[in-house]
């Protein structure tokens, strides 16, 4: 965490900030002498950002004097580095009300002279840690500002678009948190079920020579081990290719690519965000589960994965954020045309493999939810049409469909590839065969009832009176 806020900070600076401000802090947050971090939260307001109270007086000389409370405020105070370069949203003295009046300020702990050795201590500290249920490894910091010094980071009162180059950033990287406790999870209770032996298999005794059987053999654990592995297996696929898509995005010498690319990552970031961390939630909980009693005891290390999974859901933008972001912005809020991008690579990736008669159990499903993903989001876009809470009602089960629609997608391409390699002997390609059949078979299968879901639509949730509640 402590260097994937320093990275996102680096890219907010090198896409919004000054000449003088990249010369001074890109290369130290660069070699890890400082680090980074993003403040926006305050305890009146989370997510809605417009409420924010912040206040940034500017100086004779070009600077801010910032005054506020920030808190949940990741790496916001350690020892590890030299200095801690914070970048803080707040509101000039005549800024608009709302999002429109947000500014962005790198505040930096030490204020630096202008060769990069550190000054005077700015007025900014940390009033306390939280007490977290989880991701203890980082500090999580109340920050009080006190006439603290900073600079303007772009333009006044567009603060919030320059921060979104790192929160965006920060929404990929706490997909890729998600994927590694989920792989860490897999891993532990793999190598418990080989060896914890309990009862017997139904169909017999598979290790006759023991008391009991390793508990491998029963059916419902091999369930949630498979479960755990192939959503580890299908986030890994589909991160390495949004990654390819960010290559292509800020290095291609093609335009027209560059564009394309820039809107596939658009459409899949709050799906990687929101559906790889409601997987390892209920990834490493199924984990825990396959250790019993043991898996809730804290010697054996699976409940801490249970709870520093938890927070990935809620912040850098809730999943509910993330669904409304998905369905209301990247695909209603231009017609769906982003979704059809995505949209064309597996209607090709179908039609390429139709007449494969060893890819028929991948490519008929994966066609299938690909017309009912089209259907359902010309459904949805005329309900939102005669009330846009419709949009809030649907837009959870959406994303999640949405996001078995992208591991299908990547499923089927890795079986292909496992197909071809079948006969090779290597135990990689038929453990990925069979992972990807169970993905099929087991998980994909729950999209149905999350599309019934959306079509309930807003009446049963609005129904009951608050009064009620």
């Amino acid at each position: 965490m402590y260097p994937g806020l320093s990275h996102g900070a680096y890219e907010a600076l090198h896409a919004h900030g000054s000449e003088a401000q990249k010369a001074l802090y890109l290369p130290k947050l660069t070699s890890g002498q400082w680090t980074g971090t993003m403040c926006l939260t305050e305890p009146h307001c989370g997510t809605d950002l417009g409420l924010l109270r912040s206040k940034a007086e500017p100086q004779a000389d070009g600077t801010y004097r910032i005054t506020g409370q920030k808190i949940f405020i990741s790496a916001g105070e350690h020892d590890l580095a030299e200095n801690i370069v914070h970048l803080v949203l707040a509101r000039l003295p005549d800024a608009p009300a709302g999002s429109k009046g947000i500014s962005l300020f790198v505040v930096p702990k030490f204020i630096p002279n202008a060769d990069g050795s550190l000054g005077a201590r700015n007025g900014i500290y940390c009033a306390a840690l939280e007490h977290k249920m989880g991701i203890h490894g980082n500090a999580t910091a109340q920050i009080v500002m006190e006439g603290a010094v900073g600079t303007m980071v772009g333009e006044p009162n567009k603060g919030l678009a320059a921060m979104f180059v790192m929160m965006n950033a920060a929404r990929l990287g706490v997909g890729m948190q998600s994927l590694g406790l989920t792989e860490v999870a897999y891993q532990n209770a793999v190598a418990y079920a080989k060896e914890r032996i309990q009862m017997r298999a139904l169909s017999g005794p598979k290790n006759p020579d023991k008391p009991a059987d390793t508990i491998i053999v029963h059916p419902d654990v091999r369930k949630m081990l498979l479960t755990a592995r192939a959503y580890a297996e299908g986030a890994r696929a589909f991160a390495m290719w949004t990654t390819l898509q960010l290559d292509k995005e800020l290095a291609s010498d093609d335009e027209d690519e560059r564009k394309e690319c820039a809107d596939l990552v658009a459409l899949v970031t709050p799906i990687v965000k929101a559906f790889l961390t409601d997987n390892a939630w209920i990834a490493t909980s199924h984990c825990l589960q396959v250790f019993g009693g043991h898996g809730y005891i804290r010697e054996w290390g699976m409940e801490q994965f249970v709870r520093d999974s938890r927070i990935n859901m809620i912040y850098e933008g809730t999943n509910t954020i993330q669904s409304l972001d998905l369905l209301g912005r990247k695909v209603l809020g231009d017609n769906g045309k982003k979704l059809k991008k995505f949209g064309k690579l597996v209607q090709e990736f179908v039609e390429d493999e139709g007449t494969n008669e060893a890819m028929q159990e991948f490519v008929n499903p994966l066609a299938e939810l690909g017309d009912k993903v089209t259907k359902l989001t010309t459904e949805l876009g005329m309900k939102a049409m005669g009330n846009a809470d419709e949009v809030g009602a649907a837009a959870v089960d959406y994303l999640r469909v949405c996001g078995h629609l992208v591991f299908a997608y990547f499923w089927a391409r890795m079986a292909k590839v496992a197909l071809a390699k079948k006969d090779s002997g290597d135990p990689f390609y038929t453990a990925k065969l069979a992972t990807a059949r169970f993905y099929y078979a087991k998980l994909l299968p729950e999209t149905a009832g999350l599309i019934r879901s959306c079509r309930a639509g807003l009446a049963p949730l609005m129904e009951m009176e608050e009064a009620l509640f």
